[in-house]
């Protein structure tokens, strides 16, 4: 497993030195590398895992480092941290391993004058049982325990209250499950469990229909099935956002940042492939995954545009249905996007004014008695219920249909999101 140790690190340094996106890096590594499928597996779980709990692997390292981990060469600090990963969270792989391969990596990224203390602040760790010192702070210890910076446990602590917020922290990390949509214009679900038990992935249906979960499913790509167009990757709450629609058959709609394009095949799925739906991204680059997409299951009502969504364009004319789920601080999804976590939460503090701009330019598209579906994949009411308020304030022909829902992560479910659904009176 050296070449995944190794790649891993090079992803880290991607990511943390350079400030890559873990998925992009990752995809991008796996391209290029020529590793067997456990390595891969080995690799991947390295790569997040570190990202995930680099809070909490800087606070051993804080006691067991004669230098403060802020001051460790980059190499370094990603071989300890890589190497502390293994010994607390990867019971399957032996200590000495873990350690040797630690030493053996720093000469792989020409740091072989730090082998030395590599090896020493590793043994140290493990003569004292890898415990984790507890801290006095109960929001520190918090931030210690979860890996997650206390300035957004506090945020969350004043926004949802301490037991949402522990269920948040508790939903926050680990692998993120995976969900699937069924293609209804060619399969049932009925029909799509089956085919899938017979490419040996395992599923189960969830309480939103044609929604499945599945578990040790692998590379969901690779299955003929996913060629064949009878499913798309899409997370549960994000599947109930774009049911919080009610998109009908023959009925004009509008996904107003649509790229990838999960909740656009589901709304056309939904409409039965009848109408027509649009949509639109700011990069070109990303509607091509969603005309793939599209080709892929077979859902010709979809057509794309470039557009910017805070620039209203009257050309378009009227949807009966508009889908405006807008850029965000994604602190929802940080279990599949670690990185996000560790941001500084001012760094958010603008897009509240970008977020109102994209829902009013998206409200003028929307035909009177028309319904409109506002989202965030965010945990911050500055974001959510704050942009909803506002809007309404300066909108009086349009009302929400009902109470706004932010869905809060869990081990086993959806990613934390919000919703709030909004129509236009006739």
């Amino acid at each position: 497993m050296a070449d995944a140790r190794l790649t891993a690190l090079q992803g880290l340094g991607e990511v943390l030195d350079r400030e890559g996106y873990s998925n992009l890096v990752l995809e991008s590594l796996m391209r290029k590398s020529a590793l067997a499928a456990q390595e891969r597996a080995f690799c991947t779980a390295l790569f997040y895992g570190v990202l995930e709990r680099r809070i909490t692997l800087d606070w051993v390292l804080g006691r067991y480092s004669r230098q403060p981990v802020a001051k460790l060469s980059p190499a370094v600090r990603e071989i300890l941290r890589l190497a502390v990963y293994q010994l607390l969270y990867m019971p399957s792989v032996p200590e000495a391993a873990a350690v040797n391969e630690a030493v053996r990596e720093t000469r792989a990224l020409r740091v072989a004058s730090a082998a030395g203390y590599v090896n020493g602040v590793l043994r140290a760790f493990l003569r004292e049982g890898k415990q984790i010192p507890t801290p006095r702070n109960a929001l520190t210890a918090l931030s210690v325990r979860y890996s997650v910076p206390e300035e957004l446990i506090a945020l969350w602590q004043k926004s949802y209250g301490e037991e949402k917020t522990r269920a948040i922290l508790e939903g926050a990390g680990g692998p993120p499950p995976v969900f699937l949509r069924g293609n209804t214009t060619r399969i049932t679900a009925a029909g799509l469990r089956q085919r899938l038990a017979e490419e040996g992935v395992e599923t189960a249906e969830t309480d939103l229909p044609d929604c499945l979960r599945c578990t040790g499913a692998g590379d969901l790509t690779r299955l003929p099935s996913f060629t064949e167009g009878l499913f798309h990757v899409q997370d549960l709450s994000s599947q109930r956002c774009a049911a919080a629609l009610a998109v009908q058959p023959g009925q004009r709609v509008l996904d107003v940042c649509a790229a990838p394009g999960g909740k656009s095949f589901t709304l056309a799925e939904e409409m039965q492939n009848r109408g027509s739906l649009l949509a639109m991204d700011l990069s070109a680059s990303r509607l091509r995954l969603v005309e793939q997409g599209a080709e892929r299951l077979g859902l010709g009502c979809i057509a794309t545009r470039q557009n910017d969504a805070a620039q209203f364009e009257p050309a378009l004319g009227e949807f009966d249905r508009v889908l405006c789920d807008v850029v965000c601080s994604g602190y929802g999804v940080i279990r599949r996007k670690p990185e996000i976590r560790y941001k500084p939460v001012t760094a958010a503090s603008g897009l509240p004014e970008l977020q109102l701009a994209i829902l009013t330019a998206s409200a003028g598209y929307l035909a009177p008695g028309g319904r409109l579906v506002y989202s965030t994949c965010t945990l911050n009411p500055a974001e959510n219920e704050g942009v909803v308020n506002a809007f309404l304030a300066r909108h009086s022909a349009f009302a929400l249909c009902a109470e706004p829902v932010t869905c809060f992560p869990a081990p086993a479910g959806g990613d934390g999101f919000f919703y709030a659904a909004m129509e236009r009176r006739a």
